[in-house]
């Protein structure tokens, strides 16, 4: 059974709720807790599917450790955001990492739950594409952006991304995003000096305010509007 202290959290998640409270009755009564640490594996690329998750509380990394152990980040999951549901669309292996950011509390329905709820309720699997498709459509944003837009765009759309879990809120209440320059290149496949040469623009205008691993967003509206502006002729 979940935690209620997290119950308001998953209130405000977009895909939570939509569901029907059978539906939702029934995630919480199969969901576990989990207290992870600093840099726990969730789970691993090549692993078996075990279940979906979501974060309650903390962050975590979603990307890839290569063999000489370089880390590639490609998206922090915080509050509250699904991951992991992709293994049970295909019946694959997982195709990334999902490593704890910082000390974390995790949602957790095991795969066994998820089996019983989609064979007992096989609508339940348009629920599950709905997931898999807030994923889809801003990793095409992404590279749309990427062939389209300069880096100062770029940045201000993907902390954009980051502070409304990918399309998972319905409104932003967290104002702070962990994360290191170096894993905020590597997501905008640029180097760090770029980066923080833009964050230091963005600071100057009011918009942010950068600290060690952290980067507090001050102005949301006007970050929308960076992210958003239309190309100068």
């Amino acid at each position: 059974m979940l935690d209620e202290r997290y119950l308001p959290h998953l209130s405000n998640n977009l895909w939570y709720s939509q569901l029907s409270p059978v539906y939702q009755q029934y995630l919480l009564a199969h969901a576990q807790t989990l207290q992870v640490q600093k840099d726990q594996s969730i789970f691993l690329s090549g692993d078996a599917f075990d279940g979906i998750y979501a974060v309650l509380e903390g962050a975590v990394r979603l990307g890839y450790i290569d063999i000489h152990g370089k880390e590639a980040v490609a998206a922090i999951a915080e509050p509250i955001m699904w991951f992991g549901e992709i293994s049970l669309v295909d019946q694959q292996p997982r195709s990334h990492d999902a490593v704890a950011a910082q000390k974390s509390a995790i949602l957790h329905l095991p795969s066994s739950s998820m089996h019983q709820l989609l064979h007992d309720h096989p609508q339940f699997w348009f629920h599950i594409a709905q997931l898999a498709s807030q994923k889809l459509r801003f990793a095409f944003l992404e590279l749309i952006s990427i062939q389209t837009q300069q880096i100062g765009q770029r940045l201000a759309q993907r902390l954009l991304f980051i502070l409304n879990g990918y399309g998972n809120h319905l409104s932003i209440e967290q104002r702070c995003i962990h994360l290191s320059q170096e894993q905020l290149a590597q997501m905008l496949v640029c180097s760090r000096q770029t980066v923080n040469q833009e964050l230091q623009e963005l600071e100057k205008q009011g918009v942010l305010k950068v600290a060690f691993r952290k980067i507090e967003i001050l102005d949301a509206a006007r970050l929308h509007r960076i992210a958003h502006a239309l190309p100068q002729a």
